[in-house]
């Protein structure tokens, strides 16, 4: 090789690795964007701060779904599909959850709401998501969430999606810690 020839290969491997690092500090912004949309993954608004009056005008109907992860083998479903609510008004949605195993399992849910522009109107008050579930062989439980939608809600939103997905993340406990639960 040339000098000439190997100043050119040095000058492309260097472009290569600084258009690979700008590609995946762009990744997180691009999901974002790609999220937006397709109205696909809207994360739920922070925790909830003050009240509402009730907007008894408006109807909202709020469907829920529940899914396990690959490898996650609990029974798990909302008590309803939907609900119609009030902007303002205070919810709750119980979910239940059962481990047909014979071992105890820890459980993570992860929530999404859709369409995405609606997620931050959406506020949990209280939810089984906020903590990692644990469920003995054969138990079974009723896990709540209570929650408003904002009467600041686009008006042209008029059907919510809150999905949960189940995680089976028992592995992820260190064993001293799955001994002490």
């Amino acid at each position: 090789m040339t000098e000439l020839s190997t100043r050119r290969l040095v000058t492309r491997l260097l472009l290569v690795v600084v258009t690979m690092f700008a590609f995946g500090f762009a990744l997180v912004p691009i999901y974002d964007v790609m999220c937006q949309a397709f109205g696909i993954n809207g994360k739920t608004a922070g925790a909830y701060q003050g009240s509402q009056a009730e907007d008894a005008t408006r109807q909202v109907r709020v469907q829920f779904l529940a899914t396990n992860a690959a490898g996650m083998n609990w029974e798990f479903r909302p008590e309803a599909d939907d609900i119609t609510v009030a902007p303002g008004a205070s919810n709750q949605m119980l979910f239940v959850a059962a481990n047909p195993t014979d071992k105890p399992m820890t459980a993570q849910a992860i929530p999404s709401v859709s369409p995405s522009k609606a997620a931050a109107f959406f506020h949990k008050t209280e939810c089984f998501c906020f903590t990692q579930q644990v469920l003995q062989p054969g138990e079974r439980i009723e896990m709540p969430v209570r929650f408003i939608v904002d009467r600041d809600l686009p008006a042209d939103v008029r059907h919510l999606t809150l999905a949960y997905t189940l995680f089976d993340v028992t592995a992820r406990i260190p064993p001293h810690a799955q001994a002490k639960r």
